[in-house]
Protein backbone atom coordinates (compact mmCIF):
# COMPACT_ATOMS: atom_id res chain seq x y z
CA UNK A 1 0.00 0.00 0.00
CA UNK A 2 1.12 3.50 -0.63
CA UNK A 3 1.90 5.80 2.41
CA UNK A 4 0.88 8.97 0.43
CA UNK A 5 -2.21 10.05 -1.59
CA UNK A 6 -1.63 10.32 -5.60
CA UNK A 7 -2.14 13.36 -6.92
CA UNK A 8 -5.13 14.13 -8.89
CA UNK A 9 -5.25 17.42 -9.70
CA UNK A 10 -8.41 18.20 -11.39
CA UNK A 11 -10.19 15.05 -10.81
CA UNK A 12 -13.00 13.91 -9.76
CA UNK A 13 -12.85 10.34 -8.83
CA UNK A 14 -15.90 9.05 -6.78
CA UNK A 15 -15.74 7.71 -3.57
CA UNK A 16 -15.22 3.91 -4.45
CA UNK A 17 -12.34 4.70 -6.29
CA UNK A 18 -10.84 7.17 -4.49
CA UNK A 19 -11.13 4.16 -1.66
CA UNK A 20 -10.01 1.51 -3.62
CA UNK A 21 -6.58 3.71 -3.94
CA UNK A 22 -6.03 4.33 -0.57
CA UNK A 23 -7.52 1.47 1.95
CA UNK A 24 -5.78 -1.35 2.79
CA UNK A 25 -8.52 -3.22 4.00
CA UNK A 26 -12.43 -2.97 3.30
CA UNK A 27 -13.15 -2.05 7.52
CA UNK A 28 -10.66 1.06 6.14
CA UNK A 29 -12.85 2.11 3.16
CA UNK A 30 -15.34 2.30 4.29
CA UNK A 31 -14.09 4.29 7.73
CA UNK A 32 -12.52 6.84 4.93
CA UNK A 33 -15.39 6.22 2.67
CA UNK A 34 -17.87 7.97 5.75
CA UNK A 35 -15.23 10.56 6.35
CA UNK A 36 -14.62 12.01 3.01
CA UNK A 37 -18.63 11.11 2.33
CA UNK A 38 -19.49 13.95 5.13
CA UNK A 39 -16.37 16.47 4.22
CA UNK A 40 -18.07 16.12 0.56
CA UNK A 41 -21.16 16.76 2.44
CA UNK A 42 -20.32 19.90 3.45
CA UNK A 43 -17.83 20.99 1.23
CA UNK A 44 -20.65 20.02 -0.90
CA UNK A 45 -19.16 20.39 -5.14
CA UNK A 46 -15.36 20.07 -3.55
CA UNK A 47 -13.32 18.00 -5.60
CA UNK A 48 -12.01 14.87 -4.02
CA UNK A 49 -8.11 15.26 -4.63
CA UNK A 50 -8.47 18.92 -2.42
CA UNK A 51 -9.57 16.43 0.69
CA UNK A 52 -7.08 13.88 -0.21
CA UNK A 53 -4.28 16.30 -0.03
CA UNK A 54 -5.48 17.94 3.09
CA UNK A 55 -4.92 14.61 4.76
CA UNK A 56 -1.83 14.62 3.31
CA UNK A 57 -0.27 18.14 3.82
CA UNK A 58 -1.78 18.91 7.19
CA UNK A 59 1.44 19.93 9.81
CA UNK A 60 0.44 16.95 11.83
CA UNK A 61 1.74 13.53 11.72
CA UNK A 62 -1.37 11.20 11.31
CA UNK A 63 -1.09 7.34 11.20
CA UNK A 64 -4.17 4.71 11.31
CA UNK A 65 -3.48 1.13 12.73
CA UNK A 66 -5.67 -1.63 13.22
CA UNK A 67 -7.12 -2.82 16.47
CA UNK A 68 -3.35 -3.79 17.70
CA UNK A 69 -1.97 -0.83 17.04
CA UNK A 70 -0.17 -1.98 13.96
CA UNK A 71 0.23 0.88 11.36
CA UNK A 72 -1.28 1.03 7.91
CA UNK A 73 -1.29 4.35 6.82
CA UNK A 74 1.17 7.46 7.43
CA UNK A 75 1.43 11.13 6.21
CA UNK A 76 4.18 13.36 5.16
CA UNK A 77 4.67 14.85 8.45
CA UNK A 78 4.52 11.39 10.28
CA UNK A 79 7.88 10.84 8.39
CA UNK A 80 8.89 14.55 9.09
CA UNK A 81 8.63 14.44 12.88
CA UNK A 82 9.52 10.89 13.30
CA UNK A 83 12.11 10.61 10.65
CA UNK A 84 10.69 6.99 9.60
CA UNK A 85 9.74 6.57 5.76
CA UNK A 86 6.51 4.23 5.04
CA UNK A 87 8.57 1.64 3.78
CA UNK A 88 10.38 1.57 7.09
CA UNK A 89 7.60 1.68 9.58
CA UNK A 90 4.60 0.54 8.04
CA UNK A 91 3.22 -2.84 9.38
CA UNK A 92 5.47 -2.34 12.80
CA UNK A 93 3.54 -1.44 15.55
CA UNK A 94 3.24 1.85 17.33
CA UNK A 95 4.68 0.65 20.10
CA UNK A 96 8.42 0.84 17.66
CA UNK A 97 8.29 4.66 18.60
CA UNK A 98 8.00 4.39 22.94
CA UNK A 99 10.67 5.40 24.44
CA UNK A 100 9.71 3.24 27.51
CA UNK A 101 10.34 5.83 29.64
CA UNK A 102 6.45 7.23 29.68
CA UNK A 103 4.86 5.24 32.69
CA UNK A 104 2.26 2.37 32.52
CA UNK A 105 -0.18 4.10 33.65
CA UNK A 106 -0.21 6.66 31.11
CA UNK A 107 -0.93 3.44 28.58
CA UNK A 108 -3.34 1.34 30.97
CA UNK A 109 -5.37 5.24 30.42
CA UNK A 110 -4.83 5.32 26.65
CA UNK A 111 -6.46 1.75 26.11
CA UNK A 112 -8.90 1.90 28.69
CA UNK A 113 -9.90 5.42 26.82
CA UNK A 114 -9.87 4.72 23.46
CA UNK A 115 -11.59 0.67 24.00
CA UNK A 116 -14.27 2.21 25.47
CA UNK A 117 -15.15 4.17 21.96
CA UNK A 118 -13.65 7.77 23.45
CA UNK A 119 -11.10 10.17 22.38
CA UNK A 120 -7.47 10.12 24.47
CA UNK A 121 -5.51 13.23 24.36
CA UNK A 122 -2.30 13.13 26.21
CA UNK A 123 1.21 13.04 26.19
CA UNK A 124 4.00 10.09 25.30
CA UNK A 125 7.52 10.59 25.46
CA UNK A 126 8.92 8.87 22.13
CA UNK A 127 12.06 8.05 20.03
CA UNK A 128 12.71 9.10 16.16
CA UNK A 129 14.57 6.67 13.99
CA UNK A 130 17.86 8.57 15.03
CA UNK A 131 17.06 7.67 18.76
CA UNK A 132 16.58 11.01 19.69
CA UNK A 133 13.96 11.48 22.67
CA UNK A 134 10.97 14.31 21.60
CA UNK A 135 7.86 14.70 23.56
CA UNK A 136 4.41 13.75 21.64
CA UNK A 137 1.18 15.70 22.25
CA UNK A 138 -1.63 13.02 21.62
CA UNK A 139 -4.94 12.28 20.09
CA UNK A 140 -5.78 8.57 19.13
CA UNK A 141 -9.96 8.14 18.19
CA UNK A 142 -11.13 4.52 17.32
CA UNK A 143 -12.79 4.20 14.26
CA UNK A 144 -15.99 2.10 13.78
CA UNK A 145 -18.21 -0.14 11.52
CA UNK A 146 -21.61 0.46 10.64
CA UNK A 147 -22.46 -1.84 13.65
CA UNK A 148 -20.59 0.42 15.94
CA UNK A 149 -17.10 -2.33 16.45
CA UNK A 150 -13.66 -0.85 16.10
CA UNK A 151 -12.07 -1.63 13.29
CA UNK A 152 -8.74 0.83 13.40
CA UNK A 153 -7.54 3.77 15.29
CA UNK A 154 -6.04 7.01 13.54
CA UNK A 155 -3.64 9.17 15.37
CA UNK A 156 -2.49 12.58 15.32
CA UNK A 157 0.23 13.95 17.14
CA UNK A 158 2.83 16.83 16.90
CA UNK A 159 6.18 17.44 18.66
CA UNK A 160 6.22 20.09 21.26
CA UNK A 161 9.45 19.16 22.90
CA UNK A 162 10.85 22.97 22.31
CA UNK A 163 7.21 24.05 23.31
CA UNK A 164 7.36 22.19 26.28
CA UNK A 165 11.18 23.37 26.97
CA UNK A 166 10.18 26.83 26.63
CA UNK A 167 6.84 26.44 29.21
CA UNK A 168 8.96 25.17 31.56
CA UNK A 169 11.86 27.03 31.23
CA UNK A 170 9.65 30.00 32.25
CA UNK A 171 7.97 28.52 34.66
CA UNK A 172 11.23 27.27 36.49
CA UNK A 173 12.32 30.78 36.03
CA UNK A 174 8.81 31.80 37.70
CA UNK A 175 9.72 29.52 40.46
CA UNK A 176 13.62 30.68 41.09
CA UNK A 177 12.18 34.57 41.15
CA UNK A 178 9.57 33.53 43.48
CA UNK A 179 12.36 31.41 45.46
CA UNK A 180 14.25 34.28 45.67
CA UNK A 181 12.09 36.79 47.01
CA UNK A 182 10.56 34.80 49.24
CA UNK A 183 14.01 34.14 50.83
CA UNK A 184 14.55 37.82 50.78
CA UNK A 185 14.32 39.43 54.34
CA UNK A 186 13.09 42.09 52.91
CA UNK A 187 9.69 42.65 52.15
CA UNK A 188 8.97 42.75 48.43
CA UNK A 189 6.19 43.31 46.30
CA UNK A 190 5.23 43.88 42.80
CA UNK A 191 2.49 45.79 41.36
CA UNK A 192 0.87 46.60 38.40
CA UNK A 193 0.17 50.47 36.77
CA UNK A 194 -3.29 50.74 38.51
CA UNK A 195 -1.19 50.02 42.42
CA UNK A 196 -2.62 45.93 42.43
CA UNK A 197 -0.58 43.58 43.85
CA UNK A 198 0.66 40.81 41.23
CA UNK A 199 3.13 39.34 43.41
CA UNK A 200 4.20 39.14 47.60
CA UNK A 201 6.44 37.50 49.69
CA UNK A 202 6.63 35.99 52.94
CA UNK A 203 7.84 38.95 54.62
CA UNK A 204 5.37 40.90 53.14
CA UNK A 205 2.37 38.97 54.00
CA UNK A 206 3.89 39.30 58.03
CA UNK A 207 3.43 43.26 57.54
CA UNK A 208 -0.39 42.84 56.94
CA UNK A 209 -0.86 41.96 60.59
CA UNK A 210 2.14 43.38 62.05
CA UNK A 211 1.04 46.61 60.99
CA UNK A 212 -2.52 46.44 61.33
CA UNK A 213 -3.24 47.20 57.56
CA UNK A 214 -5.46 45.21 55.00
CA UNK A 215 -2.87 46.25 52.29
CA UNK A 216 0.53 47.46 53.26
CA UNK A 217 1.68 48.17 50.22
CA UNK A 218 -1.12 51.15 49.69
CA UNK A 219 0.20 52.66 52.38
CA UNK A 220 3.32 53.02 51.72
CA UNK A 221 2.40 54.03 48.55
CA UNK A 222 0.64 56.96 49.83
CA UNK A 223 4.04 58.09 51.95
CA UNK A 224 6.43 57.87 49.07
CA UNK A 225 4.39 59.94 46.74
CA UNK A 226 4.03 62.15 49.37
CA UNK A 227 7.84 62.72 50.05
CA UNK A 228 9.00 62.10 46.63
CA UNK A 229 6.70 64.58 45.05
CA UNK A 230 7.18 65.19 41.60
CA UNK A 231 10.09 63.27 41.31
CA UNK A 232 8.00 60.11 41.66
CA UNK A 233 6.26 60.90 38.23
CA UNK A 234 9.19 61.61 36.61
CA UNK A 235 10.65 58.11 37.97
CA UNK A 236 7.64 56.02 36.87
CA UNK A 237 7.78 57.70 33.69
CA UNK A 238 11.63 57.21 32.62
CA UNK A 239 11.66 53.96 34.56
CA UNK A 240 14.09 55.36 36.33
CA UNK A 241 13.88 53.54 39.99
CA UNK A 242 14.77 54.78 43.83
CA UNK A 243 16.62 53.05 46.44
CA UNK A 244 16.69 53.56 50.57
CA UNK A 245 14.24 56.22 51.15
CA UNK A 246 13.29 56.25 54.29
CA UNK A 247 9.92 56.23 55.87
CA UNK A 248 9.19 57.31 59.50
CA UNK A 249 5.62 55.81 60.68
CA UNK A 250 4.15 56.35 63.59
CA UNK A 251 1.50 54.60 65.95
CA UNK A 252 1.71 51.61 63.41
CA UNK A 253 1.21 48.33 64.55
CA UNK A 254 2.22 46.27 67.52
CA UNK A 255 5.73 48.51 68.29
CA UNK A 256 4.86 52.07 68.07
CA UNK A 257 7.08 54.48 65.70
CA UNK A 258 8.23 52.60 62.80
CA UNK A 259 11.46 53.58 60.21
CA UNK A 260 11.54 51.85 56.58
CA UNK A 261 14.03 51.69 54.01
CA UNK A 262 11.96 51.55 50.56
CA UNK A 263 13.32 50.64 47.07
CA UNK A 264 11.93 50.84 43.81
CA UNK A 265 12.69 49.18 40.11
CA UNK A 266 9.82 50.13 37.19
CA UNK A 267 10.19 47.73 34.76
CA UNK A 268 7.86 46.29 31.55
CA UNK A 269 7.12 43.30 29.85
CA UNK A 270 5.39 42.71 26.89
CA UNK A 271 1.53 42.18 26.93
CA UNK A 272 0.90 38.17 26.18
CA UNK A 273 -2.69 39.10 24.91
CA UNK A 274 -3.85 38.22 21.11
CA UNK A 275 -4.64 42.06 20.75
CA UNK A 276 -1.20 43.13 21.48
CA UNK A 277 0.56 40.49 18.79
CA UNK A 278 0.98 43.19 16.03
CA UNK A 279 0.89 46.38 18.43
CA UNK A 280 3.20 45.80 20.88
CA UNK A 281 1.25 46.67 23.60
CA UNK A 282 3.48 46.46 27.25
CA UNK A 283 2.30 46.19 30.73
CA UNK A 284 4.04 48.57 32.71
CA UNK A 285 4.96 46.95 36.74
CA UNK A 286 6.59 48.31 40.12
CA UNK A 287 8.74 46.16 42.42
CA UNK A 288 8.42 47.56 45.53
CA UNK A 289 11.01 46.24 48.38
CA UNK A 290 10.63 47.69 52.11
CA UNK A 291 13.12 46.94 54.34
CA UNK A 292 12.19 47.51 58.49
CA UNK A 293 15.49 49.42 59.99
CA UNK A 294 13.84 50.56 62.91
CA UNK A 295 16.16 49.10 64.91
CA UNK A 296 19.05 50.54 63.28
CA UNK A 297 17.11 53.51 63.47
CA UNK A 298 16.35 53.52 67.17
CA UNK A 299 20.30 53.55 67.90
CA UNK A 300 21.47 56.19 65.83
CA UNK A 301 18.34 58.15 67.22
CA UNK A 302 20.29 57.02 70.82
CA UNK A 303 23.37 58.38 69.74
CA UNK A 304 22.04 62.07 68.00
CA UNK A 305 19.24 62.57 71.62
CA UNK A 306 23.03 62.59 73.22
CA UNK A 307 24.29 64.79 70.77
CA UNK A 308 21.42 67.01 70.82
CA UNK A 309 21.00 67.15 74.99
CA UNK A 310 24.36 68.70 74.42
CA UNK A 311 24.03 71.04 72.03
CA UNK A 312 20.57 72.14 73.21
CA UNK A 313 21.76 73.16 76.31
CA UNK A 314 24.57 74.90 75.15
CA UNK A 315 22.02 76.66 73.25
CA UNK A 316 19.16 76.97 76.45
CA UNK A 317 22.44 78.55 78.26
CA UNK A 318 23.40 81.04 75.30
CA UNK A 319 19.13 81.72 75.27
CA UNK A 320 19.55 82.52 79.16
CA UNK A 321 21.81 84.50 79.39
CA UNK A 322 20.99 86.97 76.00
CA UNK A 323 17.61 87.16 78.20
CA UNK A 324 18.93 88.03 80.74
CA UNK A 325 20.83 90.65 79.61
CA UNK A 326 17.73 91.68 76.99
CA UNK A 327 15.84 92.48 80.47
CA UNK A 328 18.55 94.26 81.92
CA UNK A 329 18.88 96.48 79.02
CA UNK A 330 14.98 96.59 79.29
CA UNK A 331 15.45 97.94 83.06
CA UNK A 332 17.77 100.30 82.19
CA UNK A 333 16.20 102.01 79.64
CA UNK A 334 12.92 102.94 80.84
CA UNK A 335 14.62 105.41 83.68
CA UNK A 336 17.13 106.49 80.90
CA UNK A 337 14.14 107.57 79.02
CA UNK A 338 12.37 109.34 81.83
CA UNK A 339 15.84 111.21 82.06
CA UNK A 340 15.61 111.64 78.11
CA UNK A 341 12.77 113.74 78.77
CA UNK A 342 13.70 115.18 81.70
CA UNK A 343 16.45 117.06 80.33
CA UNK A 344 14.40 118.12 77.31
CA UNK A 345 11.92 119.49 79.26
CA UNK A 346 14.60 121.68 81.14
CA UNK A 347 16.08 122.44 77.49
CA UNK A 348 12.59 123.64 76.44
CA UNK A 349 12.43 126.04 79.66
CA UNK A 350 15.95 127.47 79.55
CA UNK A 351 16.16 127.20 83.26
CA UNK A 352 19.41 128.60 84.51
CA UNK A 353 18.87 127.57 88.25
CA UNK A 354 18.31 123.96 87.91
CA UNK A 355 21.59 123.94 85.41
CA UNK A 356 23.59 122.02 87.93
CA UNK A 357 21.15 119.30 87.70
CA UNK A 358 20.63 119.34 83.65
CA UNK A 359 23.83 118.39 83.34
CA UNK A 360 24.24 115.82 86.22
CA UNK A 361 21.18 114.48 84.06
CA UNK A 362 22.90 114.47 80.85
CA UNK A 363 25.79 112.58 82.50
CA UNK A 364 24.12 109.84 84.03
CA UNK A 365 22.19 109.50 80.64
CA UNK A 366 25.36 108.92 78.56
CA UNK A 367 26.87 106.70 81.43
CA UNK A 368 23.23 104.74 80.93
CA UNK A 369 23.76 104.84 77.26
CA UNK A 370 27.20 103.47 77.70
CA UNK A 371 25.90 100.94 79.87
CA UNK A 372 23.46 99.76 77.46
CA UNK A 373 26.11 100.04 74.95
CA UNK A 374 28.15 97.20 76.69
CA UNK A 375 25.24 95.17 77.72
CA UNK A 376 24.64 95.04 73.81
CA UNK A 377 27.85 93.80 72.79
CA UNK A 378 27.18 91.06 75.40
CA UNK A 379 24.93 89.75 74.36
CA UNK A 380 25.39 86.21 72.70
CA UNK A 381 24.38 86.05 69.26
CA UNK A 382 22.40 82.33 68.50
CA UNK A 383 23.93 80.88 65.62
CA UNK A 384 21.53 80.17 62.41
CA UNK A 385 20.92 76.77 61.58
CA UNK A 386 19.83 75.13 57.38
CA UNK A 387 16.81 75.30 56.71
CA UNK A 388 15.61 72.18 55.41
CA UNK A 389 12.64 70.02 55.20
CA UNK A 390 11.69 68.67 58.89
CA UNK A 391 9.37 65.71 59.84
CA UNK A 392 7.64 67.53 63.04
CA UNK A 393 6.84 63.54 64.20
CA UNK A 394 10.44 63.11 64.81
CA UNK A 395 11.24 66.35 66.06
CA UNK A 396 8.55 66.35 68.77
CA UNK A 397 9.47 62.65 69.54
CA UNK A 398 13.30 63.90 70.08
CA UNK A 399 12.12 66.94 72.17
CA UNK A 400 10.16 64.45 74.27
CA UNK A 401 12.83 61.91 74.21
CA UNK A 402 15.29 65.02 76.20
CA UNK A 403 12.84 66.09 78.15
CA UNK A 404 11.99 62.70 79.85
CA UNK A 405 14.89 63.05 82.94
CA UNK A 406 12.24 66.47 83.75
CA UNK A 407 9.13 64.91 82.61
CA UNK A 408 9.75 61.86 84.79
CA UNK A 409 11.04 63.76 87.83
CA UNK A 410 7.83 65.71 88.30
CA UNK A 411 5.66 62.93 87.15
CA UNK A 412 4.32 63.90 83.96
CA UNK A 413 3.15 61.55 81.10
CA UNK A 414 3.24 62.37 77.75
CA UNK A 415 -0.07 61.31 75.96
CA UNK A 416 1.83 61.28 72.10
CA UNK A 417 -1.04 61.45 69.24
CA UNK A 418 0.88 61.63 66.09
CA UNK A 419 -0.64 61.90 62.72
CA UNK A 420 0.69 58.56 60.71
CA UNK A 421 1.17 60.33 57.40
CA UNK A 422 2.48 63.80 58.05
CA UNK A 423 4.54 66.44 55.56
CA UNK A 424 7.30 67.94 56.34
CA UNK A 425 7.72 71.94 56.59
CA UNK A 426 10.57 73.77 55.65
CA UNK A 427 12.53 75.42 58.80
CA UNK A 428 15.48 75.17 61.14
CA UNK A 429 15.62 72.20 62.99
CA UNK A 430 16.99 73.31 66.09
CA UNK A 431 14.89 76.36 66.16
CA UNK A 432 11.70 74.18 65.65
CA UNK A 433 13.39 72.29 68.67
CA UNK A 434 13.52 75.11 70.63
CA UNK A 435 10.17 76.22 70.49
CA UNK A 436 8.79 72.96 71.43
CA UNK A 437 10.94 72.35 75.10
CA UNK A 438 10.25 76.24 75.65
CA UNK A 439 6.36 75.34 75.69
CA UNK A 440 6.69 71.93 77.34
CA UNK A 441 8.92 73.43 80.13
CA UNK A 442 6.10 75.98 80.29
CA UNK A 443 3.23 73.36 80.38
CA UNK A 444 5.33 71.43 83.37
CA UNK A 445 5.68 75.14 84.98
CA UNK A 446 2.43 75.40 84.85
CA UNK A 447 0.91 72.10 86.25
CA UNK A 448 3.58 72.16 88.91
CA UNK A 449 2.42 75.99 90.05
CA UNK A 450 -1.18 75.19 89.80
CA UNK A 451 -0.59 71.61 91.82
CA UNK A 452 -2.38 69.58 89.08
CA UNK A 453 -3.52 66.25 90.39
CA UNK A 454 -3.85 64.86 86.44
CA UNK A 455 -0.12 65.19 85.33
CA UNK A 456 -0.71 65.08 81.56
CA UNK A 457 0.49 66.78 78.56
CA UNK A 458 -0.72 65.50 75.28
CA UNK A 459 0.72 66.25 71.79
CA UNK A 460 -0.81 65.73 68.65
CA UNK A 461 -0.18 66.45 65.18
CA UNK A 462 -2.51 66.55 61.83
CA UNK A 463 -2.75 68.01 58.73
CA UNK A 464 -5.77 70.47 57.17
CA UNK A 465 -5.49 72.08 54.05
CA UNK A 466 -1.62 72.25 53.77
CA UNK A 467 -1.08 73.10 57.20
CA UNK A 468 0.67 70.76 59.75
CA UNK A 469 -0.98 71.75 63.01
CA UNK A 470 0.63 70.49 66.34
CA UNK A 471 -1.96 70.86 69.34
CA UNK A 472 0.11 70.59 72.92
CA UNK A 473 -2.17 70.71 76.05
CA UNK A 474 -1.74 70.29 79.70
CA UNK A 475 -3.37 70.20 82.85
CA UNK A 476 -2.60 73.20 84.18
CA UNK A 477 -4.37 76.45 84.96
CA UNK A 478 -4.81 77.64 81.48
CA UNK A 479 -4.09 81.17 80.82
CA UNK A 480 -7.26 84.10 81.15
CA UNK A 481 -8.65 85.60 78.03
CA UNK A 482 -7.42 88.86 78.94
CA UNK A 483 -3.69 87.53 78.89
CA UNK A 484 -3.90 85.45 75.73
CA UNK A 485 -2.60 88.27 73.84
CA UNK A 486 -0.20 89.83 76.27
CA UNK A 487 1.66 86.33 77.06
CA UNK A 488 3.65 86.53 73.80
CA UNK A 489 4.83 90.14 74.20
CA UNK A 490 8.14 90.90 75.86
CA UNK A 491 8.70 90.79 79.41
CA UNK A 492 4.89 89.93 80.20
CA UNK A 493 5.00 86.74 82.43
CA UNK A 494 1.93 85.58 84.49
CA UNK A 495 4.33 84.30 87.53
CA UNK A 496 6.71 86.24 89.42
CA UNK A 497 9.52 83.29 89.88
CA UNK A 498 10.63 80.58 87.10
CA UNK A 499 12.49 79.56 84.17
CA UNK A 500 11.35 82.16 82.15
CA UNK A 501 11.03 85.20 84.86
CA UNK A 502 12.08 87.46 82.60
CA UNK A 503 8.73 86.85 80.57
CA UNK A 504 10.67 85.90 77.19
CA UNK A 505 9.81 82.48 76.63
CA UNK A 506 6.90 82.68 74.48
CA UNK A 507 8.48 85.89 72.86
CA UNK A 508 10.77 83.83 71.71
CA UNK A 509 7.98 80.79 70.97
CA UNK A 510 6.26 83.29 68.47
CA UNK A 511 9.56 84.42 67.10
CA UNK A 512 10.23 81.47 65.90
CA UNK A 513 6.79 80.42 64.57
CA UNK A 514 7.04 83.46 62.67
CA UNK A 515 10.69 83.16 61.51
CA UNK A 516 8.51 79.81 59.65
CA UNK A 517 5.85 81.75 58.51
CA UNK A 518 3.59 79.74 61.39
CA UNK A 519 1.28 80.61 63.57
CA UNK A 520 0.89 80.16 67.16
CA UNK A 521 -2.09 80.93 69.40
CA UNK A 522 -3.82 79.59 72.59
CA UNK A 523 -7.39 77.66 71.57
CA UNK A 524 -9.89 79.66 73.84
CA UNK A 525 -12.57 76.63 73.52
CA UNK A 526 -10.32 74.12 75.63
CA UNK A 527 -11.18 74.50 79.11
CA UNK A 528 -9.40 71.99 80.72
CA UNK A 529 -6.03 73.95 80.68
CA UNK A 530 -4.22 75.25 78.32
CA UNK A 531 -4.03 74.37 74.32
CA UNK A 532 -1.40 75.86 72.32
CA UNK A 533 -2.07 75.77 68.81
CA UNK A 534 0.49 75.86 66.36
CA UNK A 535 0.27 75.64 62.18
CA UNK A 536 2.96 75.19 59.14
CA UNK A 537 2.62 75.37 55.50
CA UNK A 538 3.44 72.24 54.35
CA UNK A 539 6.63 72.30 52.61
CA UNK A 540 5.95 72.24 48.61
CA UNK A 541 8.30 69.78 46.97
CA UNK A 542 9.04 71.41 43.85
CA UNK A 543 11.00 68.80 40.67
CA UNK A 544 14.77 69.78 40.28
CA UNK A 545 15.12 67.26 36.98
CA UNK A 546 15.37 68.60 34.02
CA UNK A 547 13.81 67.04 31.40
Amino acid sequence: MNNTFPDYEHSSLDIEQMMALLAPSASVNQQLHKLIESLGQQGKMLPFFMLVQVVEQVPIAISITDKKANILYINKAFTEVTGYKSTEILGQNESALSDRSTPRTVYYDLWHTISRKKVWRGHLVNRTKTGQRYLAELSIAPMQDEEGHITHYIGMHRDITKTYHAEQKVKNQKKLIESVINASPVAMVVLDKEDRVVMDNQVYKMLISDLGLQEPVQFFLNLLRQDMGDLWQYASNTEHGFVNRELRMEGMGRRGTRWYACSGNWFTENDTCADAFFSGQTKDYLLLSLSDITQQRRQQEELQLQTLRTLLAEEEQLRSIRETLLGAMHHISQPLNQISAAINIMSQRNDSQNSPIKDLLQQVSRMGDETLATLQRCVPEIPETAVIPVNLNQLLHEVTQMSSTKLLANGIIIDWRPSPILPSVLGSENKLRMLFKQLIDNAIEAMNRNGSKERLIKITTAVERNWVYVLLDDKGPGIPSNQRIKVFEPFYTTHPMGAIQAGMGLVMAKEIVNQHNGTIEIDSAYSEGCRFKIGFPVHQKKSTVKR
